[in-house]
């Protein structure tokens, strides 16, 4: 009853807020450069890259914040009712906002980026029927897509700037496949007995199956699912039986579950360690290397391999990380 009250409450808000500012004069009347609100780090990300100086994006999530559970504010609706474009990731990632979205994309250019990428190569969510995993960007190359959506996109928006749009979509798609390959190497020097990912929840699927890896999550693939003893007691006896000595931590997400696992496993004699934090559903501090979707990643290798005994340079594929 709270959770319909509040929808109502805030679509109310959300209206009005809409149609006091479409009485205004809109942003982009006034200066050259498109205004872009994107929901995650990692599609503000793409579209900073893409856009380059044509665009202004504000991104609504920050880092260590949550998609699965984060609502809009008002500051948030102001700020997509004066924009040109509102992208979103989609794939039910912001599940508290999809009806929010729903209802903006009747009077607003709303876009939800991933839903772009083909449904082959989408994993299905064990969470929610006939949803699809939305943590793609942990395949760099099927990330790929989304860049090429937010070009595509921007291009529509701005047709004179499709020149600069194609360049620097081209340039960053280069990046990416630069850091695809950093992965694959980096990713094959761990022990194949050692390719096993633990973690806080299931962000990192697209990850396990693009480079072989097992992985276990606590919880399911929102962060909203709750993780019940039986399943940690499970998990624990994996980490014992198997002798795995190093689990990861999220940025995004409690460790309250990771240090169970860890009291779990010691209270039976086997000794785990955190290896290190990793970033799932957000990315590192804005004006950082780990601020970005290419240090964010590069930071998810590096850290990664060198917990499970692989071969990676301390600091990343550019030398960058920690800087």
């Amino acid at each position: 009853m709270f959770d319909k009250m509040r929808r109502s409450v805030l679509a109310g808000m959300a209206g009005a807020v809409l149609a006091v500012a479409m009485t205004m004069t809109p942003a982009a009347a006034q200066e050259k450069k498109l205004t872009v609100v994107a929901t995650t780090g990692m599609i503000a990300d793409a579209v900073r890259q893409v856009g380059g100086d044509r665009v202004d994006v504000k991104a609504l999530m920050g880092p260590g914040v949550d998609p699965h559970v984060y609502r809009q504010t008002r500051s948030d609706i102001a700020a997509m009712a004066n924009a040109d474009a509102v992208f979103w990731h989609g794939l039910y990632l912001e599940a508290q906002l999809e009806e929010f979205f729903h209802d903006l994309a009747k009077r607003k250019n709303v876009v939800a980026l991933a839903e772009s990428l083909p449904k082959d190569q989408l994993l299905p969510n064990e969470d929610y029927e006939n949803r699809y995993d939305p943590h793609v960007w942990m395949n760099p190359r099927l990330w790929k897509g989304v860049v090429a959506a937010a070009r595509d996109e921007l291009i529509k928006l701005d047709p004179d700037g499709k020149a600069a749009f194609e360049a620097n979509a081209d340039r960053h798609l280069a990046e990416i496949d630069a850091l695809a390959d950093y992965s694959d190497k980096a990713f094959a020097t761990v022990p194949e007995a050692s390719r096993v990912l633990v973690t806080a929840h299931d962000a990192f699927n697209y990850f396990g199956k693009a480079y072989g890896y097992e992985v276990m999550g606590i919880q399911g693939i929102s962060t909203e699912s709750e993780a019940g003893l039986k399943q940690i007691e499970d998990l624990v006896n994996v980490l014992v039986d198997r002798k795995i000595g190093a689990i990861f931590v999220e940025s995004s997400v409690s460790d309250r579950n990771i240090k169970a696992l860890i009291e779990g496993a010691g209270a039976k004699g086997h000794k785990v360690v955190i290896g290190g934090e990793l970033f799932s559903d957000a990315m590192g501090a804005p004006g950082t290397y780990e601020g970005t979707y290419i240090g964010m990643i590069d930071h998810n290798a590096t850290v990664i391999t060198r917990a499970l005994d692989g071969e990676a340079p301390e600091k990343g594929l550019n030398s960058k990380l920690g800087s």
